[in-house]
């Protein structure tokens, strides 16, 4: 009994180590993951929450970590942590154009590509291929090209 006790730890160490390795170090991008989640001063639930989000997807970026906690920031500058199990590493970005007008989706990255769709400040929308200033977003499947100066959640973070 003691034997197999041993292999099966010693399996489990063994195919959770490349998970442990692959984590991602601060700073990086993620997402939240619940409709609810709570943003508190500290890395605990003894210490207070300061911030409920209820919308799922929104962006964040993770300036620390703390054992299942992440230190995090908003798109408006506000830190503080939460539970890494409400958190994605999915993508996303937040439409947060200065300019209340929606901002145009496009066909192709490029300033005079066919404009296919609209997106309204605060929408939130997966982002890939972000790249010479624009990335493809989607939102629920409405997908386009945007300039980055337009959406929060795409830069490069070091």
């Amino acid at each position: 009994m003691r034997i197999l006790a041993f292999l099966l730890a010693a399996a489990l160490s063994v195919m959770l180590a490349p998970q442990a390795s692959a984590q991602q170090q601060p700073p990086y991008w993620a997402s939240i993951d619940e409709p609810e989640a709570r943003m508190r001063t500290g890395p605990s639930t003894e210490y207070p929450t300061m911030w409920m989000y209820k919308r799922e997807k929104l962006p964040v970026k993770i300036l620390a970590r703390y054992k299942a906690w992440r230190k995090i920031e908003d798109h408006e500058g506000t830190q503080g942590w939460m539970h890494a199990r409400l958190l994605s590493a999915s993508r996303t970005a937040l439409v947060t154009s200065e300019n209340p007008e929606p901002i145009a989706m496009r066909a192709l990255p490029d300033a005079i590509a066919k404009i296919i769709w609209l997106a309204e400040p605060g929408v939130v929308g997966s982002i890939s291929q972000c790249e010479n200033g624009w990335c493809l977003f989607d939102v629920t499947g409405r997908r386009g090209y945007v300039q980055v100066g337009d959406i929060w959640g795409d830069e490069p973070l070091k």
